[in-house]
């Protein structure tokens, strides 16, 4: 299909604006403005003329109608297999509060007698006091439950399924997971960490077809949002989660994956050394497919702030504790160093200041050309910012966490205090010293969409106006000196993530597959509080349309 893109402007991601862009074979082949592209693509007359076919070479026209065109999206650290499972079960994402929470598996319950266990996920920690629900609220199902949380840090599960596990108060908790408890000692249904597998292992297997499935919803989604590549974060079996990599190879293989995806291999933290020969043999067996490279690992270095099993340098404020380090940092840069031998990107989850310093650490001396970057990065000791840049460490943001929310306010904010508080999300300081940047969502773990990302780079408010959520702080900016402008943000969801994949596509330009997203107005013409506002119209993948918004 050759296409001539015309009538707004043009994103290139490259620090620069274009009138319009001519596609050939699903490739840009001219950038530039509307006149000279109009007469490349063969038309005689006025710009308008292109839009009929032409008899010489056909052209199909897409009117941006004031929009602007931008490279297609690439979400550098997503989970879609599990994003598509959960939007399968018992998905709780689109609601909130307990109330809610309960009529929705009571639905699903209904529908699905047949269901040996209740499973799904998408529950918030900040619907429930301190963090924590409890067995008691969902033994009125006549199944055991398994319930990820939103950010699949921790497991909800009722007392049929401590029973089915023989979790008891005599049970200890594993070296990388908690088991919650009541003040007896009693298992109070909370699983946090390596602590989920001891139920999660236990519910049904998804059959391939299942997987298959859910791998075709997420991209059916994600290309509604101008999503056209992602890095998969964990492909290997965690959380009671089964190994990817099956699925993504059929589905490459056979032409089903339409989307320019990374598998980041998930490294097994109970082991060493001794897994890098299977890693390889991983990488091995995706090596030549067009559309997905298993070419990264990924190391999970902490937890999360709100459960305390983030990495700090100092305790935590009321409770104590300084979190978890699940790899032993003493042997981490040994592990690092060898990945980074063999040709591997590391990808690191680090949370936690300690997490941070211990991934930076870890990376000194590595080659700078195998792409490693540290994802979410909630705190950074201010000594350690300059050091991104230094060690050419890419900056992996997931800027929708960088709000006045309300698990930040009630949770997260009384736990570190200051000055930790305000070392939080620390974007401009990082681009400040010249670091480089990608950015991603942890979908399901948050929206998908990276306008709504983008949005809060920006403005480091809650996306969706003074309302949004309810919340009364949700428009008050968290750390506005650390806001980063629209161009650096939106290169960062595209060139940027497209870098740390190695992908082709990212920058509109001569001779760059033509991965290219229709937006339905020009965010730098709006207010940059109503950022949130613009959509998506069109999705395309190497020329071909993915994705067409509905007329109204």
């Amino acid at each position: 299909m050759n296409i001539l893109f015309r009538g707004g402007r043009v994103f290139t991601a490259k620090g620069d604006f274009a009138e319009a862009v001519l596609v050939r074979d699903g490739v840009i082949a001219a950038v530039g403005t509307e006149r000279e592209l109009a007469r490349l693509a063969g038309g005689t007359g006025p710009v308008g003329a292109v839009d009929t076919v032409n008899a010489v070479n056909a052209v199909e026209t897409v009117d941006l109608d004031g929009g602007l065109l931008v490279p297609g999206f690439t979400d550098a650290h997503m989970h879609p297999v599990q994003a598509g499972l959960e939007r399968a079960r018992c998905d709780l994402s689109e609601v909130y509060g307990l109330d809610a929470y309960l009529a929705k598996i009571s639905d699903y319950a209904t529908k699905n007698r047949d269901k040996e266990w209740i499973d799904g996920g998408g529950w918030d920690m900040s619907a429930f006091p301190s963090g924590l629900p409890h067995r008691s609220q969902l033994d009125f199902l006549d199944r055991p439950a398994y319930l990820i949380q939103r950010d699949h840090h921790a497991a909800w599960v009722n007392t049929r399924a401590l029973e089915r596990a023989g979790i008891t108060r005599d049970t200890p908790d594993p070296a990388d997971g908690r088991i919650e408890r009541d003040p007896d000692g009693t298992p109070s249904g909370v699983l946090h960490e390596g602590a989920m597998d001891l139920v999660g292992l236990l519910t049904p297997r998804p059959t391939a077809e299942d997987l298959e499935a859910a791998l075709a919803d997420a991209e059916n989604h994600l290309f509604s949002l101008g999503i056209t590549g992602w890095q998969d974060a964990i492909v290997g079996s965690y959380a009671g989660s089964d190994d990817q990599l099956p699925t993504y190879l059929s589905a490459a293989r056979s032409g089903r994956l339409r989307a320019r995806v990374v598998g980041a291999l998930w490294w097994d933290r109970t082991r060493g050394l001794d897994q890098i020969g299977e890693l390889v043999e991983r990488r091995e067996s995706a090596k030549g497919l067009d559309r997905f490279a298993a070419t990264s690992v990924k190391i999970m270095q902490d937890g999360i702030t709100e459960n305390f099993t983030a990495a700090t340098l100092e305790p935590y404020c009321l409770c104590g504790g300084t979190g978890l380090s699940y790899v032993d940092p003493g042997k981490l840069k040994e592990y690092v160093r060898e990945l980074d031998r063999v040709g591997f990107q590391v990808h690191f989850h680090a949370i936690g200041e300690r997490a941070v310093r211990e991934a930076l650490d870890s990376l000194e001396g590595t080659d700078p050309g195998n792409r490693h970057h540290i994802a979410h990065l909630q705190i950074i000791e201010p000594s350690d910012v300059p050091r991104f840049a230094a060690l050419g460490v890419t900056a992996n943001l997931q800027p929708l966490w960088a709000t006045h929310h309300a698990q930040m306010d009630e949770l997260t904010l009384p736990y570190l205090g200051e000055p930790r508080s305000s070392w939080q999300y620390p974007f401009a300081d990082l681009l400040a010293h010249g670091t480089r940047f990608c950015a991603g969502s942890d979908w399901p773990v948050s929206d998908a969409d990276p306008l709504q990302g983008v949005h809060v780079a920006v403005n480091r408010t809650e996306p969706g106006g003074s309302v949004h959520a309810g919340y009364p702080t949700a428009q008050t900016p968290f750390l506005p000196g650390q806001r980063i402008d629209l161009a650096t943000a939106l290169t960062a969801y595209t060139a940027g993530s497209a870098w740390i994949n190695r992908s082709p596509a990212g920058v509109v330009e001569a001779g760059r597959p033509a991965d290219l997203v229709v937006l339905d107005r020009d965010p730098f013409a709006l207010p940059p509080e109503e950022i949130w506002t613009t959509g998506v119209r069109m999705t395309f993948v190497a020329g071909e349309p993915v994705y067409q918004r509905a007329r109204a």
